[in-house]
């Protein structure tokens, strides 16, 4: 038997995607996802049970930044900018946060 949904908003789960989905829909290759994930560039949001990386949909944004530097940029200063950018957003965020409360 079915629960009754009566004037409830459902909820939609948010969508994971394990690497081999990422070299699916992106130009890279899993190793290179994977590298990206140990220098910090992407990150990896849960494990699955049995040990594999599961990614959310802003990695898909996160990657497209990522092949952009990289026509002018070296990998540690992508990394430096895209720090920076976190940092800056965080620090938007929690202003707006605050001016709201």
């Amino acid at each position: 038997m079915q629960p009754e949904f009566k004037n409830q908003r459902l909820q939609i789960p948010a969508k994971r995607y394990r690497i081999g989905e990422l070299v699916r829909y992106t130009p890279f290759s899993r190793q290179t996802i994977h590298n990206y994930t140990i220098m910090g560039l992407i990150r990896e949001v849960e494990w699955t049970v049995g040990g594999h990386r599961l990614y959310d949909e802003s990695v898909f944004e996160r990657l497209s930044r990522i092949l952009e530097l990289k026509k002018t940029k070296t990998l540690s200063q992508i990394r430096r900018i895209l720090n920076k950018e976190e940092i800056g957003t965080k620090l938007t965020d929690h202003h707006l946060h605050s001016k709201n409360n």
